[in-house]
């Protein structure tokens, strides 16, 4: 149904708390890889506070290993700042997700605007597709109006990834049904447009299943907040297998 990324920035955030590498984000991207994840996604922020651009070369070098057997991918996550982007054309990462993030930001919060960024973007997704890595853009469908459909159409990204927050939290709600259909509405729209579409930000294992068999066009989803806590819980394999029952096709 939809391949599933982990993202491992609250390994490195726990990481970062005592000042050595344990737990070392890379142990447990391995681990996640062995039990059956297509692949991993970090997102390092300019002030480093839980992932770190040195992460990048051990998953780097994970990821490759993996794919002497299987496919596998690692995704890099972040605003498309010149020192990210130096380190993301330095890693090479077989997909890059830009999102609109303050630098003070405690997390991922909304979509582009395309309107507003169209030139930028275009400017800065070119070395990334002159590397043959895979960009995919942050997309809010609640702003996603003609004129942001047009400014993303001239962008010409590979991948949207939908911002699922406000599904997320009307999930379970007298507002589920509302919600589910503008997203929908809009997958539609991208598909047709022929950019794939990726999902993430606050899906969990009661939420996720809905949203892929309403959305059978998402092709990943990057998990990693839910995915620890639940693990905190339920054990780190034993929670990776549930996500990836989730993922998998009836």
């Amino acid at each position: 149904m939809a391949h599933l990324s982990v993202n491992l920035n609250k390994i490195a955030l726990l990481r970062n708390s005592r000042g050595k590498n344990f737990p070392a984000p890379e142990e447990f991207g391995k681990k996640a890889l062995e039990a059956g994840a297509f692949g991993l996604t970090l997102h390092p922020r300019p002030d480093q506070r839980h992932a770190r651009y040195s992460d990048l070369p051990l998953l780097g070098e994970l990821i490759h290993s993996f794919k002497k057997t299987r496919p596998a991918e690692l995704n890099v996550e972040g605003y498309p700042s010149e020192e990210f982007l130096s380190r993301v054309l330095e890693q090479q990462p077989d997909q890059c997700t830009l999102v609109p993030d303050a630098p003070d930001a405690i997390t991922s919060n909304a979509g582009w605007d395309f309107v507003t960024h169209q030139e930028f973007l275009t400017h800065v997704i070119r070395p990334l597709k002159s590397k043959k890595i895979r960009v995919s853009l942050f997309l809010d469908p609640f702003t996603f109006t003609p004129a942001q459909k047009k400014a993303l159409q001239t962008i010409a990204p590979e991948r949207i990834e939908l911002y699922t927050e406000k599904y997320a939290q009307d999930f379970g709600t007298p507002h589920q049904a509302a919600t589910l259909e503008a997203y929908k509405n809009v997958s539609t729209q991208i598909s047709l447009m022929g950019i794939e579409i990726n999902a993430g930000h606050d899906l969990n294992q009661k939420n996720l299943r809905t949203l892929l068999e309403e959305i059978p066009q998402i092709k990943e989803v990057s998990i990693g907040h839910a995915l620890i806590v639940d693990a905190l819980w339920e054990g780190f394999i034993p929670t990776l297998k549930n996500y990836l029952a989730l993922t998998k096709a009836p």
